[in-house]
């Protein structure tokens, strides 16, 4: 009977499996955020206010065809994540540029937050798992915890390449290395699933951010001058090829799934 209600949930489950595919896409995500927040208020020249108040709309428009979902559907789910990546990264921006607000506070700010966004989600459902997302209210806490983590990954990954004068590709192998640390800790040390997977998570953001800092910043800004334009384009290339692919292997494996039943 439990084999069975576990497997019901599963079905259910309204956010992938945690694969090779996921984090793979996961942080291109989190890179194309950065740069296309740069292109839309920079290059197209919108300003931050303008491009927060689109693109916010396009968000809330996204979610609802989310949230309208009963199961994880690939396009629906990663077309919200890239956009609350763009959302997450313009309201560190704005708070930054727009409100003179300090790297250092906005980092310790959004922990703050982020950490109690998972103490209000425990203290309801007694459970962080992502694996469990099948209901309104913890699909709210998710989204929530999403959105912190990618505000709080844009201020630490900033923080530490500019105000810390660190560098984009430096910055990047650094976060590169506590991920890989945490990975270890968990597959040989015993550290919680849980925990390990959303330190990862949060720490992806400003991995992603620094690489596209570097791919698409000027030369003389510590870049390699590829632009916004084509850096945003190139990872969008790449994020709906294997959205693409993970939609023909759902349904493959739906169609596998009927004919065994």
């Amino acid at each position: 009977m439990t084999a069975i209600i576990n497997e019901h949930e599963s079905e259910l489950n309204r956010v992938p499996e945690v694969t090779v595919d996921f984090w793979l896409i996961k942080v291109m995500a989190v890179t194309m955020g950065e740069t296309a927040a740069d292109y839309l208020a920079v290059n197209l020249g919108l300003g931050l206010t303008t491009t927060s108040l689109i693109m916010t709309g396009v968000l809330v428009a996204a979610l609802v065809l989310q949230f309208a979902q009963k199961r994880y559907v690939p396009w629906a789910y990663w077309l919200a994540v890239v956009l609350i990546s763009i959302v997450g990264t313009l309201v560190t921006d704005n708070l930054v540029d727009n409100f003179g607000v300090r790297l250092e506070t906005t980092t310790i700010v959004f922990s703050i937050v982020l950490a109690l966004t998972f103490v209000a989600w425990y203290a309801s459902e007694k459970t962080l798992s992502i694996h469990t997302i099948f209901t309104i209210r913890r699909e709210i806490f998710y989204w929530l915890a999403i959105l912190f983590t990618f505000s709080l990954g844009t201020a630490a990954g900033d923080l530490v390449a500019e105000r810390f004068d660190m560098g984009y590709l430096t910055t990047g192998l650094i976060f590169g290395g506590v991920i890989a640390a945490i990975a270890l800790a968990y597959f040989f040390l015993g550290l919680n699933g849980i925990l390990a997977f959303w330190l990862a998570y949060i720490l992806t953001r400003p991995l992603g951010a620094s690489f596209g800092d570097l791919l698409s910043q000027p030369v003389e800004y510590g870049g390699m001058g590829f632009g916004t334009t084509f850096t945003s384009l190139a990872f969008l290339g790449c994020i709906v090829a294997i959205v693409l692919y993970m939609t023909l292997k759902d349904i493959i494996d739906e169609d596998d799934h009927a004919l065994l039943d």
